[in-house]
């Protein structure tokens, strides 16, 4: 399960920021996840459960915003959303496209205290 060795880089680095800001307590953390980072948002959730324990994120909440698949045509030149990196152009029913977002993972924010 590589979710928990992120939940626990995103715990490192939530650690992190609080101590820079001379702060002891971590209160909420804004995770982005793409679509297609191959990130499962259910075992993240799990994850960052175990992965606060006995740390001063202990008792933060945590928000994961999902991040739309977002293509561009190499044909057409139009954006469209992806359901899979494996989909079709909507316009022209070609499958060559430039990935513009969708593989996002990342802290968005980190409140302390």
């Amino acid at each position: 399960m590589h979710e928990l060795s992120i939940a626990m880089s995103i715990v490192e680095i939530s650690m992190d920021y609080a101590k820079k800001n001379d702060s002891e307590k971590v209160l909420e953390i804004e995770i982005e996840v793409g679509e297609l980072s191959g990130v499962v948002e259910e075992a993240l959730d799990f994850a960052m459960e175990a992965a606060i324990k006995n740390t001063p994120c202990e008792g933060a909440s945590w928000k994961i915003i999902k991040i739309k698949a977002l293509a561009k045509c190499k044909s057409t030149g139009k954006a469209y959303e992806l359901d899979n990196l494996y989909s079709a152009c909507p316009f022209c029913n070609e499958y060559g496209h430039d990935l513009i977002k969708g593989k996002e993972l990342r802290v968005r924010a980190i409140m302390v205290e």
